[in-house]
């Protein structure tokens, strides 16, 4: 991220990670910073690892429940506390119950970072389009505003944007990060968001 921004100094720790994902969104519409951290995570795979991966462990009950397994053993540091729980997902036409779903119990980054347009357009969208591409493995990632959990089920596409219930959700406004910041047009609404 720092790299995309020029080489931004920032301090290396939590704190800094949400200021460098601030930075992020200046400039750049809803689409362009998905695409910018899109190509941060597409960085983070050796060339070629993507093809071999999709080819090796194809869409399957066992590649769903090993990404979700993977994830609470690896991503706790970045969202908070998970773990696994059984989903229901349609495979093949037919509904299935798999245990790939991980389930946030308060995401971390949602909770640092008190904006929705970070939640969706930094996290969500990317996240789930590079699983979709990079691993041919549908993610569907579930923010709930109210009490900033989060589920994520592993072998189920994600609806269309306009579909999408997070992406219907209004701007957090008085808790917003950005808002307290700068009144800014909104990066997800396009908006000015007014500030307390």
């Amino acid at each position: 991220m720092s790299s995309l921004l020029g080489g931004r100094e920032y301090e290396r720790d939590y704190e800094g990670f949400v200021e460098l994902s601030h930075a992020m969104v200046k400039g750049r519409d809803a689409r362009g910073q998905q695409l910018a951290v899109l190509s941060v995570l597409r960085s983070l795979m050796p060339e070629a690892a993507a093809e071999r991966f999709r080819k090796w462990f194809p869409l399957s009950q066992w590649s769903a429940e090993t990404n979700a397994l993977i994830t609470t053993f690896f991503f706790a540091w970045l969202v908070g506390p998970l773990e696994r729980k059984p989903v229901e997902v349609q495979f093949k036409g037919e509904p299935a119950t798999w245990n790939s779903g991980v389930q946030i119990k308060k995401c971390r980054y949602l909770e640092a970072s008190g904006c929705v347009a970070l939640c969706v357009n930094l996290c969500k969208r990317p996240t789930e389009e590079f699983f979709a591409e990079s691993f041919g493995l549908p993610l569907t990632m579930n923010p709930n505003f109210e009490d900033l959990s989060c589920e994520m089920i592993f072998g189920q596409a994600p609806p269309p944007v306009g579909e999408d219930a997070a992406f219907k959700q209004p701007c957090f406004a008085k808790h917003c990060s950005l808002a307290e910041r700068d009144p800014m047009p909104c990066p997800k609404l396009g908006v000015r968001v007014p500030v307390p």
